[in-house]
Formats: structure tokens, C-alpha cells, sequence
């Protein structure tokens, strides 16, 4: 069997995503950006519940047999198939890496994030309005990571069953709830004052990109990433929810059978 790990995606990958979905969403205008997805294959990695992609890409894509946001052809599907199970096996061998203590680490869980308000901020004034043209109904620019968030969230609130810790282990329940705690907060707004950037320069000796988020904000993207490991152990340490069997009361045999038949149970299917 071969067991040669998935090479790690790079930037051209991520691209190549990028015109995938993008064409997808001429076919199906509801289909997410790449950091939406990101987020959601956060969730579905780290889940308590193992989710086949059939399952999944139906609820994130609208895609199935007869879906609207379908490949365009075998290929299509093919490719962006193979760079969402690299990408799958990436994220699932950093979130259970056991020596990763700071998420600097080259071996931590980095999502695919833009900064979006950074990036704007770059732009001339011209390339910024260009930029923005037809985008004034859309509301605020996403603040970092949360269009991340909004994905993980998202898969959350598809599967709610499969999110819910044992009730008399109240010390998971705390751990479940403190944990998609961080998430939530990142899924809201940064209206606090820009005081550092996400990333430095493209390159070494570059310029230094704009402060575009607040400090707090910097802190509840790193809070946030820690969440996902800890849900990850979480549900590891729990193990999948086991599914209620619901056993019918069997008759007794003197009583009326169930069928309808006016004979007694034992007389009739309690013969057996």
C-alpha cells in the first residue's frame, strides 16, 4: 500500500481552487469563497461524527447528482476532488500533531485566510474604487478570518447533533462550549482601531502592509485556531455519538395482537 503523505498545497493551488469555485458560482451564484470552505473543512476534520464527501459537498456546494452548482465536466471535479483531499490530509496531520506548541510552527494548523481590509488598504485610491465597484450593497469588508468562522460555524449548525458533548460529563461540555465560544467571536465584526497587520511583507526587505485589524482581533484569531485543536481532542477522546435503538414493547401474550387481527398475541404472531 502506498503510504507516501500528500504533498501540501501551494499558492498556484490555492488558485487553481479559486477559478474552480469561481466557475462554479456562474452555474451556482451561492457558491462559497475558498476561506468559507477552508473553515468548513476545519469543522468537518475535527468533527465528533466521520462525514463522507458525498454528505458534505451536497450541504457546502449545492453538489449532488442532479445539483445546480455541478462541475463542468469529469476533469473539473477530478481536479478540484484531488486538491480538496490533499488539503484535507494537510489540515488532519497538523491538528494532530502533538508537539506543536505556538502556531508559528511550521508543523500548526495555518488556514487559508485573506486579508481583506490589508489588502484594500494597499491599493491606490483609483485601484481601490475599481476594486469596490458594484460592492457598495455588500456592507463592511469580512474582517480577518472571518469569512474562516462563518464556514466552520456553518458546518457546525449543519450537523447540531453531532455538536452536542454527553451531558453528565460536565467537564466537556465546558470545553465544547468554551471552545465553539472562540470560534463565534470570530465570526463577528473587528470595530476596533487597525494596530497590526496579519502577515508581513511578500518578501524580504518589502514594504510592511498597513495595520489593518485591532490587537484584540489578532489575539481572537490565535484563540480560535487553539479551539480547533481542542475540539479535535475533544471528540478523539469522546469517540463518535452512539445511535438510540428504540426497541417496540413486545405484547404480552394474552394481550390483543398488534396487527389487528382480534386474536391474542399469543395466538397469532406470538406463535413464532
Amino acid at each position: 500500500m502506498n503510504t507516501t503523505p500528500l504533498s501540501p498545497l501551494q499558492p498556484d493551488d490555492f488558485d487553481a481552487l479559486d477559478l474552480i469555485l469561481e466557475d462554479l458560482r456562474e452555474r451556482y451564484d451561492e457558491t462559497p469563497q475558498w476561506e468559507f470552505c477552508e473553515g468548513f473543512m476545519a469543522a468537518v476534520v475535527c468533527g465528533r461524527k466521520p462525514i463522507a464527501p458525498s454528505e458534505y459537498f451536497s450541504v457546502l456546494l449545492d453538489i449532488g447528482e442532479d445539483g445546480e452548482g455541478s462541475f463542468a465536466d469529469e476533469a473539473q471535479k477530478e481536479a478540484f476532488l484531488s486538491l480538496w483531499n490533499r488539503r484535507v490530509a494537510e489540515v488532519t496531520a497538523a491538528l494532530d500533531e502533538e508537539d506543536v506548541r505556538n502556531l508559528s510552527d511550521d508543523k500548526a494548523y495555518t488556514p487559508e485566510v485573506l486579508d481583506v481590509r490589508a489588502m484594500m488598504l494597499s491599493l491606490s485610491p483609483e485601484e481601490r474604487a475599481e476594486a469596490m465597484l458594484g460592492e457598495e450593497d455588500e456592507g463592511p469588508l469580512p474582517a480577518f478570518g472571518q469569512v474562516w468562522a462563518l464556514g466552520f460555524m456553518f458546518a457546525v449548525e449543519s450537523w447540531p447533533e453531532e455538536w452536542v458533548a454527553p451531558a453528565k460529563d460536565k467537564e466537556a461540555v465546558k470545553a465544547l462550549d468554551a471552545a465553539l465560544d472562540a470560534i463565534v467571536a470570530l465570526t463577528e465584526d473587528d470595530t476596533g482601531p487597525a494596530e497590526v497587520s496579519a502577515f508581513g511583507p511578500d518578501e524580504e526587505g518589502g514594504e510592511e502592509p498597513p495595520p489593518s485589524m485591532s490587537m484584540a482581533r489578532m489575539e481572537a484569531f490565535g484563540e480560535a485556531m487553539w479551539a480547533v485543536y481542542d475540539l479535535r481532542g475533544l471528540w478523539r477522546s469522546i469517540g463518535p455519538r452512539v445511535e438510540t435503538v428504540r426497541v417496540e414493547a413486545t405484547p404480552g401474550r394474552n394481550d390483543a395482537c398488534p396487527c389487528g387481527s382480534g386474536k391474542k398475541y399469543k395466538k397469532c404472531h406470538g406463535m413464532g
